[in-house]
């Protein structure tokens, strides 16, 4: 439970630098960095397989570039739920959700559950 509540943390923090060094996506707060953090792990649980499944053909056409279009489509849906996260254009939350999973792969291998 440790773990969970530093991983979301640090997940949190990247989230403000982000919004920090990427023009078009701005976080108001800390506190909302922390709600976007959480919606983005509810959301990449639950409607990000979803939607990758219903898209599989246009994965495959597109030689897997719309997963790209994917990983847009849930910045987007997490902006309308998040008062305070903002997001403009189609570049800067690819950016943002491209170094959000590579900070949180990154922070997998440190918090790994290797005791179950």
């Amino acid at each position: 439970m440790v773990n969970f509540i530093i991983k979301y943390l640090l997940i949190a923090v990247a989230i403000m630098v982000g919004a920090k060094y990427i023009d078009g996506i701005a976080v108001n707060s800390f506190q909302t960095s922390l709600y976007v953090a959480l919606a983005m792990g509810f959301v990449n649980t639950f409607i990000k397989p979803v939607l990758k499944f219903i898209s599989f053909p246009i994965t495959i056409l597109t030689l897997g570039l719309f997963a790209l279009v994917i990983n847009v489509i849930m910045v987007y849906v997490i902006k309308h739920y998040i008062p305070g996260f903002t997001v403009h254009g189609f570049v800067p939350p690819l950016i943002f959700s491209f170094g959000i999973s590579l900070v949180n792969s990154i922070l997998s291998w440190f918090f790994s559950d290797k005791d179950k």
